[in-house]
């Protein structure tokens, strides 16, 4: 099946790799050096992509390079494909302002499928992308017309695999039968730190199976035709994902190849000499000969062409016989949201911010056939599923509630697959408390320009009997800090509505929810004021009458007790609620000043959570009633007015601060 071109092509990817990380003095050629036959039958023999139009086609394939480390050996191969990765390119690899930054970023380097690097996500993200590919099928797919109908494919190595993510994401791979999901996986029995025996010796083949996935083995990495049958067999099995153990030797062909020497830094001129002298290279640094070339023509880029054009007249044809649901298809690609219409919540009403959302999720579903999501094993508590919509299961891939298990790290990194993919508006729940399972994945989220929803609930002491464990303090902080991450903590039913509305017509940002255990009254005011006062971070909700004498800035559920305290306080205090601190930075100097004028400096933050970035607001001379220890457990009507969350105790404070 292969001749001595397709070996030459595998050396080229070897010393362009070679040659980039040697001209940076940075980066990874182990990696490249060892995988590069299996990454080359891959594209060569079976990756369905057109470079020319790269991510535009929604059939392509998906290939993610999980070991992101490894990004010298993915900007060789879409050199060679044709994608806008020119050699130039290559000797800036790693450098300022380069298309070819030390670990792979989407949108940044064309063909790149998903920002990798932090070892096992790109397993996860695979997982989503493969999910994604099921459900899409599923829906729309009708007889003789396979609109979506393509693989998903993922190289990673070791140390991927002694990611706890890994075996999350694995694990559900396994259980939803994902059958177009392929693993390669570089096993060469080093980790950086030395040997692999030293800290990893799993049965990877039982792992596995025991996962629900079939397992092969391809004794030498560089046997071209071993790799090739292996990835046959894999693709014939559509009833479970599958991973290759291919076994490699790392810095194949350098004087210290198969040792850890190799895995993170350049080789050095001799070593590159070396390695080059191993492989018979005849050719100048960074020189791709020409019959590489024409075989990369003649293979990935022809093969792609074809079966994108096929698949367009495909489109032309199923548009004419389903044209609503081809138009539903191309607006979920775009990622177009039709105008949202979301009960109002009246006065009189009083509902947990969870039970409010739970409303508005069963409101979008009925409106966005593409919204779909779940929780990690909490949707009674989370009120995530959709009640009018079935389960995703290997026997109903058209479910639209996912059950994504106690796996809140995967449920984030497959969310991003989901995302990255295409075609659908995902979401997934959890107590606030455990966001922090999935922050790895939350920053890639943001790092990525995600529109992903995360539903966090029980957001704060007011969790109650579940104690301190369950009751987060610092978590509002912490996930406030992350740039690019909408993260809304509602007051009551209509700024949940209109958290929900900006979620899901988000395009280049992530969401995050943070709602109630107990019940927030619905205020007044909300109605009329919160569409357009959670698009602008913090409103004023409550105006005062004449003078201006001070203001209290709340979020969520004290928000009604900031409006308490005001009856006694007196009418000229502002109540502001602010449900989004980083909306409200982004809004302009002018709106920021109608909010919260410089002049009035008596001001108080009144929030269930650490104090910590409240000081912007409040200024030297304001104070919070915030919690700066850990929680209780107790009821909440008991630990609430305990810490101090007493409209009481806040008229206290404010008229201390004269």
């Amino acid at each position: 099946m292969f001749d001595t071109t397709d070996q030459l092509a595998v050396n080229t990817i070897r010393t362009l790799s070679m040659d980039a990380i040697q001209k940076a003095n940075s980066g990874h050629p182990g990696l490249p050096m060892g995988a590069a036959p299996m990454a080359y039958v891959l594209w060569s023999k079976f990756l369905n992509v057109n470079p020319k139009t790269g991510r535009q086609w929604s059939n392509r394939d998906r290939f993610v390079l999980s070991a992101g480390h490894g990004s010298a050996m993915l900007y060789s191969l879409l050199h060679l494909a044709g994608y806008k990765v020119t050699v130039e390119d290559l000797k800036q690899f790693r450098q300022w302002k380069s298309k070819t930054p030390g670990h792979p970023e989407v949108g940044h380097t064309d063909g790149v499928e998903a920002t990798t690097g932090p070892l096992g996500q790109g397993i996860a993200n695979a997982v989503g992308m493969a999910m994604a590919e099921a459900h899409l099928a599923a829906t729309y797919n009708r007889p003789d017309f396979n609109i979506v109908d393509h693989y998903t494919y993922a190289l990673n190595g070791d140390g991927d695999l002694m990611e706890g993510v890994s075996q999350e994401a694995c694990s559900l791979a396994g259980k939803l039968k994902l059958g177009k999901l392929i693993l390669f996986y570089d096993s060469n029995n080093i980790s950086l730190d030395g040997k692999l025996e030293q800290s990893f010796t799993d049965d990877v083949q039982k792992r596995f199976e025991s996962y629900g996935w079939q397992h092969l083995l391809v004794k030498d990495g560089n046997d071209l035709d071993e790799i090739a049958a292996a990835v046959a067999l894999a693709k014939a099995d559509l009833n479970r994902p599958t991973i290759i153990e291919v076994k490699t030797i790392i810095g194949f062909g350098a004087p210290k190849e198969g040792t850890n020497v190799v895995h993170g830094a350049p080789l050095g001129v001799e070593g590159i000499a070396a390695a080059k002298k191993a492989y018979g290279w005849a050719y100048e640094a960074f020189e791709v000969p020409t019959e590489v070339k024409q075989r990369f023509i003649e293979t990935l880029v022809a093969r792609g062409e074809g079966l994108e054009q096929v698949w367009n007249e495909t489109f032309k044809a199923y548009s004419k016989k389903y044209p609503e649901l081809a138009k539903q298809y191309v607006a979920a690609f775009e990622n177009k949201t039709p105008e949202l219409a979301l009960t109002k919540h009246e006065l009189g009403s009083s509902k947990a911010s969870r039970s409010t959302s739970q409303e508005a999720i069963q409101e979008l579903s009925a409106q966005m056939p593409n919204f779909w999501g779940g929780s990690a094993d909490l949707s009674a508590s989370n009120n995530t599923m959709a009640k009018a919509d079935s389960d995703f299961m290997p026997e109903n891939y058209a479910g639209r509630n996912i059950w994504f298990g106690v796996r809140e790290f995967a449920m984030g990194a497959t969310m991003n697959g989901i995302a990255l993919h295409g075609g659908t508006r995902v979401y997934g729940g959890t107590f606030f408390v455990f966001s922090n399972y999935m922050l790895p994945a939350v920053r890639m989220a943001a790092l990525q320009s995600l529109p992903v929803t995360y539903v966090w609930t029980h957001d704060s002491i007011a969790v109650g009997e579940d104690g301190p464990t369950h009751e987060p303090i610092e978590q509002l902080a912490s996930v406030r800090s992350m740039p690019n991450l909408d993260v809304i903590r509602p007051a009551d039913g209509n700024e949940v509505n209109a958290a929900w509305r900006r979620a899901a017509s988000s395009t280049n940002r992530p969401t995050a929810l943070i709602l109630t255990r107990q019940n927030l009254p619905v205020l007044e005011g909300s109605e009329a004021l919160a569409q357009e006062g959670v698009n602008h971070g913090a409103y004023i909700l409550s105006k005062e009458e004449g003078t201006l004498e001070g203001i209290l800035i709340a979020s969520g559920s004290e928000v009604a007790l900031a409006l308490e305290a005001k009856k006694t306080l007196g009418q000229g205090i502002r109540v502001v609620s602010m449900p989004s601190m980083n909306i409200f930075d982004e809004q302009s100097e002018h709106y920021k000043e109608e909010v919260l004028p410089k002049t009035v400096r008596k001001r108080l933050a009144i929030e269930a959570g650490t104090s910590f970035g409240w000081a912007k607001y409040v200024g030297i001379d304001g104070a919070t009633i915030t919690v700066d220890r850990w929680g209780a457990s107790a009821p909440a009507n008991i630990v609430l007015p305990a810490y101090g969350f007493t409209a009481e105790h806040v008229i206290e404070v404010f008229k201390n601060l004269d």
